[in-house]
């Protein structure tokens, strides 16, 4: 079953039905949509995207990543990260937490997407 995102504000995220107050990784199941929620996901460095913070869903091989980089932006994913994706084959949508939700929604039924979502900041 594909995972929806029903509604974001700072700090909070609603899943399904859920609420998580801490950063959310989502993993895909298939190409029709996202499978499983990690509610617990941290980064190797608060405000920056580390290529190893992205090992386990580089694993599951999205198509594309999408990245929210916070309420207003503020995670940095630096150049590195970027190549370490592009290699991978994963194309990457990094941007403000709002519209990444909005995006993972609308690519969710169409591609084999990933999520990695920052609530604060």
């Amino acid at each position: 079953m594909a995972v929806i995102i029903e509604s974001y504000d700072f700090g909070v995220l609603r899943i399904d039905g859920k609420e998580y107050h801490s950063d959310v990784m989502i993993y895909p199941e298939s190409s029709r949509g996202g499978g499983r929620v990690d509610g617990g996901w941290w980064r190797k460095e608060g405000h920056r995207l580390d290529r190893t913070d992205l090992d386990d869903v580089v694993n599951v091989k999205p198509e594309v990543l999408v990245v929210g980089t916070g309420y207003y932006g503020r995670m940095e994913v630096p150049t590195e990260t970027r190549e370490f994706l592009k290699d991978a084959g994963i194309e990457l949508c990094a941007e403000p937490t709002r519209q990444a939700c909005e995006k993972y929604n609308q690519l969710k039924g169409v591609r084999k997407v990933a999520a990695a979502l920052h609530l604060t900041c």
